[in-house]
């Protein structure tokens, strides 16, 4: 279930809101251009980023492509992993949890990212940097029944 290892993917990312704060990324711009800068904050679509050169941006997440580590390549895709199995089958044999994943089948954000091929080419491949580095995929942390099962699966 394609669902499933969504939200396995998205448990497994050290992410609380913090994840880009404090290092250095470089920010890809729709329109090809780069920003070196920290990334200070997402908040309602809106991107704080200090950069060395310009002082502090606020960038629209719309126009946000990518953002990455500096310097940093993408990596091949290396599939999904064993923690990342073992989650889902955790939650696949959980029928309160299955049926909070079943209700996001009918979440528009949820069908929007489902229907995404960049996003799935690289949740089906288990590249987790790809996702992380995924404004779209990341806003999903913050939906309210991905935080009730990251909840129940944690106890």
């Amino acid at each position: 279930m394609k669902l499933a290892l969504v939200i396995a993917l998205l448990l497994m990312l050290p992410f609380s809101g913090r994840l880009l704060a404090g290092e250095t990324r470089e920010i890809e711009l729709n329109d090809g251009s780069v920003i070196a800068g920290e990334v200070l904050s997402l908040s309602n679509g809106i991107y704080t980023i200090r950069t060395g050169a310009l002082g502090i941006l606020t960038l629209e997440e719309a126009k946000v492509r990518s953002i990455r580590q500096q310097g940093a390549f993408s990596s091949p895709p290396s599939g999904p992993s064993g923690d990342t199995k073992s989650l889902q089958d955790k939650m696949m044999a959980d029928k309160d949890v299955m049926a909070m994943i079943q209700s996001l089948k009918d979440d528009p954000q949820f069908t929007k990212i489902l229907e995404d091929p960049e996003i799935m080419n690289a949740v089906n491949s288990g590249d987790t940097a790809a996702l992380m580095t995924n404004p779209r995929f990341l806003q999903l942390l913050h939906n309210p029944t991905v935080r009730d099962i990251q909840q129940k699966v944690a106890k």
